[in-house]
């Protein structure tokens, strides 16, 4: 150190004396004329070497960038938060997204889910609407029955015989009813009798019928229902008119609804059998 000071300390000295030592100069004589001062222009100075120090150490140098490297680290730091807060701004913003769009089809699902049903309980309503019309239907049409064909057997005198023709009519509405089912045979019994003579006479009639049928062709007695009407008009043959011969009108008749996988109807033509002396 001492040695860098002398070192320094010798150039100062000399430019030191050489400006302290001016030359001496003669006065100006009067024939000569006197020259103009002009002023010596002293550099500026800064600090103990001046403007520029090539001599300067390595503690001046970082004394004077130690301000600007705190600066510089403190707008890295100020970029660094910056970058920070701003990923997660768009880590937050992603995440809320993710989540929206998650909950976004959870809904969907949710309303997809909630159509079918809706769409499986309108098919079970309509089919629960269709059963219910159709038990109403079938409710309704248990007592409703049309007629499917007719007989007219006649006696000769008011007998309760049957003669071969009128067993061969009955014979012809019992293979009618085979395989049927949900039928009855309505029989309806007429005598040209009045009063209880004609009631009793179409009564031995009709149990003549129905005899025959039970024990010749197996007719449930449950479906033959029967009535002796005597000389009372009826829906017989003869329309309403006197009554003159006797007679028994069998008509068959088939619930449609009860009958369902029965065999099909036959026709409806008539097996009335021609009138008898």
């Amino acid at each position: 150190m001492l040695l860098l000071a002398s070192a320094l300390g010798v150039p100062a000295l000399a430019q030191q004396s050489t400006d302290t030592a001016a030359p001496t100069s003669t006065p100006p004589t009067a024939t000569q004329p006197q020259a103009t001062a002009t002023p010596a222009i002293t550099p500026g100075r800064e600090g103990f070497w001046g403007r520029v120090n090539p001599w300067a150490r390595k503690k001046w140098v970082k004394r004077q960038t130690d301000p600007i490297n705190d600066r510089l680290n403190e707008l890295d730091g100020l970029n660094a938060r910056n970058a920070k807060d701003i990923q997660d701004v768009d880590s937050r913003a992603q995440a809320g997204i993710h989540q929206a769009q998650s909950t976004a089809d959870a809904a969907n699902q949710t309303a997809t889910a909630a159509g079918a049903q809706a769409q499986q309980a309108g098919l079970t309503a309509h089919g629960a609407s269709a059963h219910v019309d159709q038990l109403n239907g079938t409710v309704n049409g248990l007592d409703q029955y049309h007629q499917v064909t007719e007989a007219e057997v006649r006696f000769r005198s008011g007998q309760p015989i049957l003669s071969t023709e009128a067993r061969a009519d009955l014979d012809r509405l019992a293979d009618s009813v085979n395989g049927r089912q949900g039928y009855i045979l309505d029989v309806e019994a007429h005598s040209p009798l009045s009063g209880s003579a004609g009631i009793q006479s179409s009564e031995r009639l009709a149990e003549a019928v129905k005899r025959y049928l039970v024990t010749q062709h197996g007719i449930p007695v449950y479906r033959l229902h029967a009535v002796a009407l005597g000389n009372a008009f009826g829906e017989g043959a003869d329309g309403g008119k006197p009554v003159r011969t006797s007679t028994v009108h069998i008509r068959l008749m088939e619930n449609s609804l009860a009958a369902q996988g029965a065999a099909p109807p036959q026709s409806a033509a008539s097996l009335t059998g021609a009138e008898r002396p």
